[in-house]
């Protein structure tokens, strides 16, 4: 059975849906978590050692399990949240909670590349801790936060494929539904190109905005 146009053209839709919101709402909880790292960690600006020694190890333990197992782990959570553990929508929580602490993990390793100096000096002109958050950490580091948030639009991308297993919609959903368990090669073939195409799109994007803001 051939697949229409339309229906690829909705899973398009669904996959930059799952992206787009997902990546936001990761995007918010992987600052939160990275910067909350960084700080907190010992001889920094908030240093504490309580803090970080209980948001380091849960970002451990989410970044180690595998997206398909916190998929099905967490269908009472997404049942709470959304009202159902089927479908687009619902994807988007388990997708949050694998993402958010990759991109804890890219923060963090960005945030760490500004010289210390620059914090020193920041101290030295009275700056208080969320000044320099705000105004010499994240700055200096920005260049390179793009990257990494680059990277995890890249990882979400595959991670939305592997929802669609579980009927999550999605480009992933029409490749296993329609390619591999109707045996349509050609089916598995275009989504294959679309999410290859998707990835390349980013990889040059973000790419394009690292070096503008470092020459900036």
């Amino acid at each position: 059975m051939e697949v229409s146009p339309k229906i690829i053209l909705r899973a398009i839709w669904e996959t930059l849906y799952m992206v787009s919101v997902g990546l936001f709402f990761g995007s918010i909880l992987g600052l939160i978590l990275g910067i909350t790292v960084v700080v907190t960690r010992k001889g920094h600006i908030l240093e504490n050692r309580w803090v970080y020694g209980i948001v380091n190890p849960i970002v451990n333990v989410l970044r180690s399990i595998p997206f398909i197992i916190l998929l099905v782990a967490i269908i009472p959570l997404t049942k709470f949240i959304v009202g159902t553990a089927i479908g687009t929508t619902a994807a988007i929580v388990p997708l949050v909670l694998h993402i958010g602490p990759y991109i804890s993990r890219l923060i963090e390793n960005s945030l760490l590349e500004v010289d210390n100096g620059i914090i020193e000096a920041a101290k030295a002109m009275g700056a208080t801790p969320l000044q320099i958050i705000r105004k010499f950490l994240i700055p200096e580091a920005f260049p390179s936060l793009i990257l990494s948030i680059t990277t995890a639009t890249i990882g979400l991308i595959g991670a939305t494929a592997m929802a669609g297993a579980v009927g999550a919609g999605g480009l992933g959903d029409v490749a296993i539904t329609y390619g591999y368990q109707r045996f349509d090669e050609m089916t598995t073939f275009v989504t294959v190109v679309i999410l290859v195409v998707f990835v390349q799109l980013i990889q040059m994007v973000g790419h394009k905005l690292e070096r503008y803001f470092r020459h900036a």
